[in-house]
């Protein structure tokens, strides 16, 4: 099975930079990391294709596959090799201990007009009174001893303030805080997928001048700056081919991790298709306010792009 997100060139990184850095691998566990959020955003609508999208929802189109896949690549234990099975065994093995998802960390939501654009139901190929969720955030929690208690927050929309797909790893508040009556911000490793890739990590620093004034800045991993006139960066199904044709399948997915992903989402469709959890309406080119207040829940702090 492809998902091609495997293929993206920050997807890729993933394993680089946590395998091939000494300096993540202390940090990337309970003790160190608050939350993580995979965020996955576009600014337009079902653009009359409504028909298609309602048979399946932001869940199926999105998150069971191409976020769940980026959650495992993050949350997965060290593999012993770079062997496809080697990988996918370790990626298997998180999926499996995910707990079910619970009903309180789930937020669906349905675009409404807004900013001069339709909503999702003004789409003549929806159908009438459809409550098919445009987008959805939910939490999940790794049951093993380097995720236990660190909310995995997955979030997919359509019809949003942006477009774009971020893996936003969030650190724990320093402890002891010296700077009195200024707020540091926690730091946050950010992994921007599309578009225009980058890595960079959310620091605090002295401001220049004479005051002992801090800020946030960023150290920045631009690809099209660093890497200009490197070379093609390859589109995804591209590299997917290619490794099809090498007979490399360490970028595709395995049956079980298949089943695995279901497992996590099954239960949650269901509750969704029995009208369980009724997706709340919000305005074109924003994000629905129920979403922000789990952010907040779930000690997620938002503060910056």
């Amino acid at each position: 099975w492809i998902d091609h997100y495997l293929g993206k060139e920050i997807a890729q990184a993933m394993m680089s930079l946590r395998f091939a850095n000494s300096v993540f691998e202390p940090l990337w566990n309970r003790k160190h990391v608050e939350a993580v959020h995979i965020c996955f955003k576009e600014d337009i609508g079902t653009m009359g294709r409504g028909g298609y999208f309602d048979e399946y929802g932001i869940i199926r189109d999105v998150m069971q596959n191409h976020l769940l896949q980026l959650l495992a690549l993050v949350a997965m234990e060290p593999p012993i090799s770079q062997a496809a099975e080697d990988v996918r065994n370790r990626k298997v093995d998180v999926l499996r201990s995910i707990s079910p998802v619970r009903i309180e960390d789930v937020v669906v939501g349905q675009y409404g007009p807004g900013k001069g654009e339709p909503g999702y139901l003004e789409d003549k190929t929806v159908p009438e009174g459809s409550v098919t969720p445009t987008y959805a955030m939910l939490a999940m929690y790794i049951n093993n001893p380097r995720w236990d208690g660190v909310p995995f927050i997955l979030s997919a929309g359509k019809a949003m303030d942006e477009k774009k797909v971020d893996i936003r790893i969030q650190f724990k508040e320093v402890a002891g805080n010296i700077y009195s009556g200024q707020h540091i911000k926690r730091n946050e490793l950010v992994m921007r997928v599309q578009p225009d890739e980058a890595i960079y990590l959310r620091v605090m620093t002295k401001n220049p001048g004479l005051k002992n004034n801090i800020v946030d800045t960023d150290l920045l991993l631009s690809y099209k700056q660093r890497f200009e006139g490197g070379g093609h960066l390859p589109d995804a199904y591209e590299r997917l081919i290619y490794d099809a044709l090498k007979g490399d399948s360490s970028l595709f997915v395995r049956d079980d991790e298949l089943a695995a992903a279901w497992r996590i989402f099954t239960p949650v469709l269901q509750m969704l298709e029995g009208h369980e959890i009724q997706p709340d309406q919000y305005p074109f080119g924003t994000v629905p306010i129920k979403a922000q207040e789990l952010l907040e829940k779930l000690g997620y702090i938002e503060e910056g792009s």
